[in-house]
């Protein structure tokens, strides 16, 4: 009984971890605090939400989720959609901004905890790899253009990302060389805390070095713009107020959020360095990360996700179980209750450094080298992705992304690989012909391998294929033998289509077999009658076998 009241992440605690989860929740709270800062600025929201976010996240899914080691808060690739998304309904900086970026939490929330009770945790595989790092890149380039102007100590303006950029052009000569050269100060920090261990809080070191520096030389009066005073304090609980025209306005950006919070979830939980999981786990996560963004949104912060930079910090960091986030939240609300008055003197442009360094996070150059050197198509779809998130919109390029990936797995399966195969000399071995061992074909017999379902999308492609293969042999061919091998299953379309072609080579004179088939190839020739039509003897355990009996009877 008193088991049932522990939460699934702290079951089975050890005294031996203690330790190691206070130092991991240490370490991580001096690298949450300037990034969940600098978070709420990406969402349009103030800085404090960013840190309320944090604790939200982070306490209900310690609570409720399954992970032992998995960081929730505040979220750099999820805040600019939720701006984006507020922004066409609202004016940001105005209260209504701010009540609608927490209600569209609210949505948020709602959809992943819908997503874990049904079981729809599988929708996270929907992206390719190639299509998510486009997104993330694309979502990189908004950020290092939307903190130009803090960083340079300029007004901004736009509303696109080149529109911003043109803003930025013409404003040039009015920018503060201080707000720039504390940015790359900052930068520099991170840059090299990152290079020495990954631990160290660089983002922490440079935020107070920056404070140290504006207060201790006046730089206010130099032009260098800072947080001012920041509200600190319990936020007040409720539900933001939002019209029924405001929540249609907003369901495309909560259904994108949603989407990429369940994406990164399931990559966040399922690395390499993250504690086993099941599928049932990975859906009583996503309900916990849903009840985080609900946890948010009555709060008046916005939608958290999982974090796999802060997830890794946390186990690097020798954390073993949720207690090392919930130490890291202790320490997030001592600085909200306590010290919000010492983050006053915080620059603008030190922020901007912070999520510039987010950025370059995002943006994977040697994963974009990697998908260029393997297929040139799905780096084209990389880039495509990464053009239109950057330059057109977020959700805009998710959903281009989504339906970019289905055309081209369609177009795949549709036009499937194929081989013929050669037997290699002096065995029953039938393999592919350039594999960089030699073979040897047997006269007047074609062995063809197909890489693909047989189905409504390739069939008649398929046919062709045969028909051009057999009309191109060096030989008169009298026998067909189709390796099965290659095929997990055949649709009706797919079997008929098949019917159709064994019954036009007959008329040719050229014989079919079939052979290597499964129990699930044999299942669907069986009671589509294509079985029936071949005749007894035409399925053959081997390739081998195959040609042997289809050569003795030409």
């Amino acid at each position: 009984m008193v088991t049932s009241l522990i939460p699934p992440t702290l079951r089975g605690y050890r005294a031996s971890w203690l330790g190691p989860d206070l130092l991991a929740g240490l370490t991580l709270a001096a690298i949450a605090v300037p990034a969940q800062m600098a978070t709420a600025r990406l969402a349009g929201m103030p800085a404090v939400t960013g840190l309320y976010a944090f604790i939200a996240g982070s306490v209900l899914f310690a609570v409720l989720g399954h992970s032992r080691q998995v960081s929730v808060g505040a979220d750099s690739t999820t805040a600019p959609v939720l701006a984006a998304g507020v922004a066409t309904v609202a004016a940001a900086g105005t209260p209504r901004f701010a009540h609608l970026v927490s209600f569209l939490a609210l949505m948020v929330g709602t959809m992943i905890i819908a997503v874990g009770l049904l079981r729809l945790g599988w929708i996270s595989e929907f992206l390719s790899t190639p299509v998510v790092t486009g997104v993330l890149a694309g979502i990189a380039v908004q950020i290092v253009v939307r903190q130009l102007p803090a960083i340079l100590g300029l007004a901004g303006g736009g509303t696109t990302t080149v529109g911003r950029v043109h803003e930025v052009i013409i404003q040039i000569d009015h920018g503060s060389g201080w707000s720039a050269g504390i940015a790359g100060a900052v930068f520099t920090i991170i840059v090299a805390a990152e290079g020495l261990d990954r631990r160290i809080p660089g983002a922490l070191i440079g935020l107070l070095a920056s404070v140290l520096v504006v207060d201790g030389f006046g730089l206010t009066s130099q032009g260098v713009q800072v947080l001012g005073a920041i509200h600190g304090g319990l936020p007040s609980f409720g539900v933001p107020p939002a019209s029924w025209s405001d929540i249609r306005g907003l369901l495309g950006a909560a259904l994108t959020v949603a989407f990429i919070c369940v994406a990164q979830t399931a990559a966040t939980v399922r690395a390499p360095y993250a504690d086993a999981q099941t599928a049932g786990d990975f859906n009583r996560d996503l309900m916990a990360l849903g009840a985080g963004s609900l946890a948010a949104g009555l709060s008046g912060s916005f939608a958290v996700n999982s974090s796999p930079p802060r997830t890794q910090i946390v186990i690097s960091s020798g954390g073993r179980s949720q207690l090392a986030s919930l130490a890291a939240v202790a320490v997030v609300l001592a600085v909200v209750l306590l010290a919000t008055g010492l983050l006053k003197s915080v620059p603008q442009a030190t922020l901007g450094a912070i999520l510039i360094f987010i950025a370059t996070r995002l943006f994977r150059v040697r994963v974009l080298r990697s998908i260029l050197r393997f297929d040139r198509l799905e780096f084209g779809l990389s880039i495509i992705t990464l053009l239109t998130v950057s330059l057109v919109g977020i959700e805009q390029g998710v959903v281009l992304a989504m339906l970019l990936a289905l055309a081209d797995r369609t177009r795949r399966a549709a036009r499937p690989r194929d081989v013929i195969l050669g037997r290699e000399p002096g065995t029953e071995h039938w393999i592919p012909p350039d594999i960089g061992r030699p073979t040897e074909q047997v006269p007047g017999v074609i062995v063809y391998l197909l890489y693909s379902p047989l189905w409504y999308g390739n069939a008649g492609y398929i046919r062709t294929r045969i028909h051009e293969i057999l009309d191109s042999a060096a030989q008169p061919v009298h026998a067909l033998v189709l390796d099965a091998n290659g095929i997990p299953h055949i649709d009706y379309t797919g079997a008929q289509t098949l019917a159709g072609l064994v019954a036009e080579l007959r008329r040719n004179g050229v014989t079919t077999g079939i052979a290597r088939s499964s129990h699930l190839v044999h299942h669907d020739l069986k009671h589509s009658g294509l079985l029936k039509d071949l005749g007894p003897g035409s399925l053959f355990a081997t390739v081998e076998e195959a040609v042997n009996a289809m050569a003795r009877d030409s």
